[in-house]
């Protein structure tokens, strides 16, 4: 949990030097590694600033920097909000406009850490084989063109690449993103990168360079007009950079840093030989069911996560699917999985938290494989406990045909996913839910095969989808509910 006070902070005296360079200075880093960072400081000291990199947003670098990177963060406590003001961030460089103040900054022996989060489509890494994706935009680009990269991973590789010919120690990569094995992932896309044009540069990152994986937690929604105001009032500044977020949050990182590190366990992050097991437990039990929410609730016009969680029905089947999570990992030490679900059950029930639904229900391409097949594969295959991870794909396909079928002119854009082309060519011509199913469900390269051979699985989701078609989301999620409590 981070502290928070309704005054601003006051830097620490040695907080003028940057440590760290942030990739993603959108609003969750802004609410969760930033906060982390400002209350280490405070009570440590140390050079750990944070310069912030944004890759393609140019609006928050420009408000950022027009009030020395200072910013305010507003919790939404159940008995009203709190503020804190923000001075862990130096300064912000857009780097859309010119790559070359952010290679020079992670060329600065001074920066030792690499924070990252951006959207899981921004990797250009295939989870399977470790490798990049040849063909992803970014990638295909950096690939081309090294010296002036625009993707994560061309600009990680060139800033590796000086601190390599200038005999600079590397700095340590930080994925803070919902990615399974996040600092593997990053390790392997990384060292492949690499490799396709410098192999010496490869072998290099292989033997000196940390990637420390982590696990996140902070419901952070899009700031509103209401964010800002409150912020007026609660801090007398006018900033047009505040975020809001939930009380809660959570840090559990692998504590891997050669160089050093700031004090993040006096905010209450949690330092550890092996994160795995927490961040399994969270992207099941927490991500899994915001994306069961995300998706019943646009089907069933449910704005926000608060709105179905003030439906006792629809809380009931989270519960259930929380404990269906549950039941597909091995005991954690000092975890209880039950009293976890009901804290989750609580934060997703706080009614000043406005998290819209149609925020967590995009790319869902990225993030089911993670969230809602690779548990589905770790249950029988006939146990009623898959029932909830079959509702929550068939929900997620009644979201991309109800997309299709409402804005023909402009789907790609409100489907929100990186496969959109792919998933309009799927569904084309097609409303029948088994015929929906056999399109999408054989997309190449996401679906695991144990699913896809599955006759079970199949017949589970089509049934639940044809009953999101034909009666929405209230009836099918009565009966998932009547269908657990049948004893038959």
């Amino acid at each position: 949990m981070t502290p928070s006070d309704n005054s601003a902070a006051a830097p620490h005296a040695d907080m003028a030097t940057a440590g760290i360079v942030h990739i993603g200075i959108g609003a969750f880093h802004r609410a969760h590694q930033a906060v982390y960072t400002d209350v280490a400081m405070q009570a440590k000291g140390g050079n750990w600033r944070i310069l912030g990199v944004s890759l393609r947003s140019t609006d928050i670098v420009d408000a950022l920097n027009a009030q020395d990177s200072a910013f305010t963060v507003i919790e939404r406590h159940p008995d009203g909000p709190k503020a804190r003001r923000i001075t862990s961030l130096s300064k912000a460089i857009a780097a859309s406009r010119d790559v070359a103040p952010v290679l020079d900054a992670l060329a600065d022996p001074e920066i030792r850490i690499v924070t990252i989060t951006v959207t899981e489509k921004a990797y250009g890494i295939d989870r399977v084989s470790g490798t990049v994706q040849a063909e992803h935009p970014a990638v295909k680009h950096d690939l081309a063109y090294p010296a002036t990269p625009t993707g994560l991973l061309g600009i990680l590789v060139a800033g590796l690449k000086r601190r390599k010919q200038a005999g600079i120690r590397p700095f340590t990569i930080v994925s803070c993103d919902n990615l399974p094995s996040n600092g593997v992932l990053l390790r392997n896309g990384v060292i492949d990168f690499a490799k396709r044009s410098d192999p010496d540069l490869a072998g290099w990152i292989k033997d000196n360079v940390s990637f420390p994986s982590t696990m996140v937690d902070r419901i952070t929604p899009a700031a509103t007009a209401t964010t800002l105001s409150d912020a007026k009032r609660l801090t007398g500044i006018d900033d047009p950079a505040a975020i809001e977020t939930e009380p809660f949050s959570q840090w559990v990182i692998e504590d891997d840093f050669p160089d050093g590190r700031p004090a993040w366990e006096e905010a209450g992050a949690i330092l550890v030989h092996d994160v795995e097991p927490y961040e399994l437990m969270k992207l099941r039990m927490l991500n899994g069911s915001h994306s069961l929410i995300a998706y019943l609730g646009q089907v069933g016009d449910y704005r926000y996560v608060r709105d179905a969680m003030a439906n006792e029905a629809f809380s009931q089947l989270v519960a259930q699917h929380m404990e269906n999570a549950a039941a597909t990992m091995a005991p954690l030490a000092g975890i209880d999985f039950s009293d976890y679900g009901a804290e989750l059950v609580a934060r997703f029930r706080n009614p000043e938290i406005a998290h819209e639904t149609r925020q967590i229900a995009m790319d869902g391409t990225e993030k089911l494989p993670q969230r809602i097949f690779a548990p589905a594969c770790d249950l029988p295959q006939e146990s009623k406990k898959i029932g909830t991870f079959a509702l929550c794909f068939a929900a997620w396909m009644a979201v991309m045909r109800q997309r299709v079928n409402t804005a023909p002119d402009a789907v790609a854009e409100l489907l929100n996913d990186p496969r959109a082309d792919e998933i309009i060519e799927a569904l084309a011509g097609h409303q029948d839910a088994a015929d929906i199913y056999e399109n999408l469900a054989k997309l190449p390269g996401w679906m695991p095969r144990q699913l896809q051979d599955s006759p079970f699985w199949r017949e589970a989701v089509i049934e639940r989808l044809a009953m999101l078609l034909s009666d929405g989301a209230d009836a099918a999620i009565t009966h998932e509910i009547n269908a657990w409590l049948c004893p038959c």
